[in-house]
Order: structure tokens, then C-alpha cells, then sequence
């Protein structure tokens, strides 16, 4: 009983320091905000953000510019040509004969848009620019080399491998330091740190929210790393420049009861002419979440939203933000590896 009472105390002391941990940091956190601007629940919310698990990690997918072997790739399976797709712990049959038994690999496909819809003018071009798509699905290994065709294993699957995906030498994860939750700036103004833009998202998708995997126009050649945090935002004049959101600027404001309606800067929209005019360039620009980065090649950097407030959509502007002391210390401690091997 003692040996409980002990354990106990100890895991209650344990918690409770972490708990206050994480409470300095969102007071210092405070602190430094407050020095110019007032904190408020609704101008500086506390985050609730997800931490990346494993499968986030490994089947998050990337763009790169880089060429990633093609000559080897999946060719069927034990019960081909019956069953033509392939889940963990079946076995594929590989084209080649560069293998060892024991190989790792990971399975990856070269993706294209069937619907080749573009979520902002000019998506296409800006992914082009940037890098090829890539769906990570597996990892495996080699188990069997005696025969033309080499045997692996799917060890991890994140979805169906199918014959024609590319069998390459496994892609090695950087293990990332995560902060502790801070009061997220929603007016936090430019900070003259790097910028990009969300080129597309994983599964194509254009209505991002917390856990979203997106693909970024920058990467490891304008010093973004593995671990590093981006925050989200978006100014009112992309508002206007959106398909959707521009609907809103072209709705009735003026109340019956108004004198003198404000007019908008962009007389299309229809407002009032002999009131004040407003100038959307003037708005002040709005933070809508982050992300935190997963990995990087050269020219693109793949993303996870750890936390948003509102739907972030892809072609939104992203922005580097400073590391957290204790997430430089940490990061200077662990190795470097590389995020992404697809040589």
C-alpha cells in the first residue's frame, strides 16, 4: 500500500508540474504580447492544438522538384491478377533486381488531379513551379530475393498500394520538438520573416482545418526545417478575390436607418455612395491558424495544421514564425537527419 500511496504522489506531483509548465509558457507567453497589445480571450485565444502521431508523420506525402527513382516499382501480388490492391501485412512483388533481403522501402505514387480544378488562378502553374506530388502509402521490406521479381512485405500501410506504385528506399522522418500551447495573436501583424503560400493540400482537398496535411512554395532552400512552426493568414482583399467569400462584400450592410451608408472602396459591390468609404487594403491582417512542419525538400515543405480558428484554405498565405527558446534548445540537441530522401 505504501508503494502505491508512493506511486501516486509522484505521478500527481508530476502532472501537476507539467501542468504548471505549460502555464508559464502561456504567461510568458502573455507577457511578451502584452507589451503591445491588450490580451483578450477573443484577440489572443489560448491554443488547443493535436500533436502529428505516427501515420501523420509517414503518410503525409510531399512535392518535390527532385527526380525520385521510377524503375522500381510494384508489379502484383500473391493473388494477382485477382487482387490488385494491397494493405499491410500482404506481399507485393517488385520490379528489379537491386534488392536485399532486409531492404527497407517506402511505397510511394506520383499523383495527378483528374478533376484539375483550381482553387485560386494559377494553382496549377504554382504547383508545377514547385515540385511533382507525391502520396506516401507504405512502408515494408524486402523478404525474398530468389526469384526474377523481388518479395516485400507491407510492414505499415496508410492506403491500398496498387500495381505501378514506386518501390524506393525508405524515407527517413526527422523526429520534431513540439511547443507547449501559446495565446494565439489572431491581429499579429507582418513580421518580416519568410512567407509562402499553401500550393495544394493532401488528397487534393481546398477546406483545410486542424490535422490537415498541406504542401507549401517553400522549402529547405529558403532555411525552412523540420519542427519549425508557420502561422496562417489571410488579408480582406483576398476575401474579395475569392469566389465564395467576395459574395459577402456584395450583400446589403446599410441599415434603414443610416443617413449616409459607407461606400466600398470597389464601387462593384454596390454600397452606399454618400457615406464614408472604406478601404479593405487598410483592414488589419487576421492570423487564422498554424502549422507545423513535417518535411522539407528543397523547394516545398509538407504541413500539418496543429490548429485553426476558422477554415484555412489552400492559396492562403503562410509566414515563418520565431522558435520558442525551449523549442531551439531542444532542436539544437537532437541530430541532424535528412526529412526526405528521394534520391
Amino acid at each position: 500500500m505504501r508503494k502505491i500511496s508512493a506511486a501516486l504522489t509522484l505521478a500527481l506531483l508530476t502532472s501537476m508540474a507539467v501542468g504548471q509548465q505549460a502555464l508559464d509558457v502561456s504567461h510568458e507567453n502573455a507577457s511578451s504580447i502584452q507589451e503591445v497589445a491588450t490580451v483578450t480571450p477573443v484577440t489572443h485565444p489560448v491554443e488547443r492544438t493535436v500533436v502529428p502521431t505516427y501515420a501523420d508523420l509517414n503518410c503525409a506525402g510531399f512535392l518535390t522538384s527532385q527526380a525520385v527513382q521510377n524503375s522500381s516499382f510494384v508489379t502484383g501480388g500473391l493473388s494477382s491478377p485477382h487482387e490488385t490492391k494491397f494493405v499491410s501485412g500482404e506481399v507485393v512483388y517488385l520490379s528489379g533486381s537491386q534488392y536485399k533481403d532486409g531492404d527497407r522501402l517506402s511505397f510511394v505514387r506520383a499523383l495527378r488531379d483528374p478533376n484539375e480544378y483550381e482553387y485560386f488562378a494559377g494553382q496549377r502553374k504554382l504547383i508545377a513551379a514547385t515540385g511533382q506530388p507525391y502520396a506516401e502509402l507504405a512502408q515494408g521490406h524486402v523478404v525474398d530475393t530468389r526469384q526474377g521479381m523481388a518479395i516485400a512485405e507491407l510492414d505499415f500501410a496508410c492506403e491500398s498500394v496498387v500495381p505501378g506504385d514506386l518501390a524506393i528506399p525508405q524515407i527517413a522522418h526527422q523526429k520534431i520538438t513540439y511547443r507547449q500551447p501559446l495565446r494565439f495573436d489572431v491581429f499579429a501583424p507582418p513580421n518580416g520573416k519568410l512567407r509562402g503560400r499553401i500550393a495544394m493540400a493532401k488528397d487534393f482537398d481546398g477546406e483545410l482545418a486542424t490535422g490537415s496535411k498541406v504542401y507549401l512554395t517553400v522549402g529547405s532552400s529558403q532555411g525552412i526545417k523540420v519542427g519549425d512552426y508557420l502561422r496562417v493568414v489571410r488579408n480582406y482583399e483576398d476575401e474579395m478575390k475569392d469566389p465564395v467569400d467576395s459574395l459577402s462584400f456584395r450583400a446589403t450592410v446599410m441599415e434603414d436607418t443610416q443617413k449616409n451608408p459607407p461606400a466600398l472602396e470597389h464601387q462593384a459591390y454596390g454600397w452606399g455612395k454618400k457615406g464614408p468609404t472604406i478601404h479593405v487594403k487598410d483592414m488589419p491582417q487576421r492570423s487564422l491558424g498554424e502549422l507545423i512542419v513535417l518535411s522539407t525538400t528543397p523547394t516545398s515543405a509538407t504541413g500539418m495544421i496543429t490548429f485553426s480558428l476558422e477554415d484555412v484554405h489552400v492559396g492562403d498565405t503562410v509566414e515563418l514564425e520565431a522558435p520558442s527558446p525551449s523549442a531551439a534548445q531542444a532542436a539544437n540537441a537532437e541530430p541532424a537527419v535528412q526529412a526526405i530522401n528521394v534520391k
